[in-house]
């Protein structure tokens, strides 16, 4: 369907069967996110704004409000959604042609999916543009929160738990949310309080926190705090067993591209924190699916062997603890090939925690 369309439908049919307790039902949305990476981006915020207009043209019983700790407290309803590129098979691998849309509601009290409904919206005219704070961040990992935010929506059943560690993480989630929206609009020292309110709760302990740490202090200037933040990002996601990076290079080249400072920054702490936990690393480059598959694929490896090159001379400890390995375009996470800032983590390079360095 048309985005309009398919939204449309996916909004009214959750909304109609989510079954009515008052006449004014309080509701907040979780903002909606990508069912892979879990960025927030141009479309997923248009999708939510055009749920809203729905909801307040047909169905008025449900008050939505904005997603904030007192917001959460007071809600009985949980609204989610993802935004997922997949291929005609409604797989995430491969080439992706249309958008799976899927939309839950959650009741906070039961703990239950009340009501679900997935639509496919067409690829074209979509702008998956990534927010900028998801833009800015320079890593990515596997993170609990995000997995448990994304199996919510697209592993239940109407009936079905909500996962717990989605109800659990919803308080610090709304801190976050608000993290977000101050770092959108430039405010950087409220964005890194609230960041580092977020990382002092039960469930803050996530990816999203790191990153918004590392990035608020290097907007404001604090290197050595920005540092010390993106050394802690190192380590909570070499803790996870996986860390991609947005090391971004020239077309066809092994140069980097970006702010060198930057660039050295994440490598020099990434190399630090690798030789300390003694951990042996799996470091892999990856292209977006533009080209040729066999030079994408030397390409990736030969990018693979100069950062594993640059992490040895920083921490010569590590030689004989690293492994080089190119995957070009086989392991998209996005998969759409716009080569822009759409799939820029197609174009990672990506470190996996080996058990061992045999």
């Amino acid at each position: 369907m048309p985005l309009d369309v398919a939204v449309q439908t996916a909004a009214d049919r959750v909304l109609s069967s989510t079954p009515s307790r008052s006449a004014t039902q309080p509701v907040v949305i979780d903002p909606l996110v990508d069912g892979i990476t879990g960025d927030q981006s141009t479309a997923t915020q248009t999708i939510q704004d055009r749920i809203l207009a729905v909801a307040r043209s047909k169905h008025p019983q449900f008050e939505f409000r904005p997603f904030a700790g007192r917001a959460v407290s007071g809600a009985k309803l949980a609204m989610v959604g993802t935004f997922t590129p997949v291929s005609s098979q409604g797989q995430s691998a491969g080439t992706r042609d249309n958008f799976r849309f899927c939309l839950v509601m959650g009741d906070l009290q039961s703990g239950k999916a009340v009501a679900k409904s997935v639509t496919r919206a067409q690829l074209a005219g979509v702008d998956t543009t990534p927010t900028a704070f998801f833009r800015d961040s320079p890593a990515w990992t596997d993170d609990l929160m995000i997995r448990s935010y994304i199996a919510t929506c697209q592993a239940t059943k109407v009936g079905d738990p909500i996962p717990p560690a989605y109800l659990d993480g919803i308080l610090a989630n709304a801190i976050i949310a608000d993290a977000i929206e101050a770092y959108n609009a430039g405010r950087f020292g409220e964005a890194l309080d609230q960041y580092r309110s977020a990382l002092r709760t039960q469930s803050g302990d996530q990816l999203r926190a790191y990153n918004g740490i590392y990035l608020a202090n290097w907007k404001l200037n604090r290197r050595a705090a920005a540092e010390q933040a993106f050394g802690d990002l190192a380590d909570f996601s070499l803790a996870n067993g996986r860390l991609a990076v947005k090391l971004l290079f020239r077309p066809g080249s092994t140069g980097l591209l970006g702010e060198g400072a930057q660039t050295d920054l994440w490598l020099q702490q990434i190399a630090m924190r690798a030789a300390r936990r003694n951990t042996c690393l799996q470091v892999s480059g990856h292209t977006s699916r533009t080209g040729s598959p066999a030079l994408n694929e030397r390409l990736s490896l030969l990018r693979a062997e100069y950062v594993k090159s640059r992490l040895e001379e920083i921490a010569p400890e590590l030689r004989g603890k690293l492994i080089a390995a190119g995957f070009g375009a086989n392991n998209n996470l996005v998969g759409t090939g716009a080569d822009d800032a759409t799939d820029a983590l197609d174009r990672r390079v990506e470190f996996r925690v080996l058990e061992s360095c045999a």
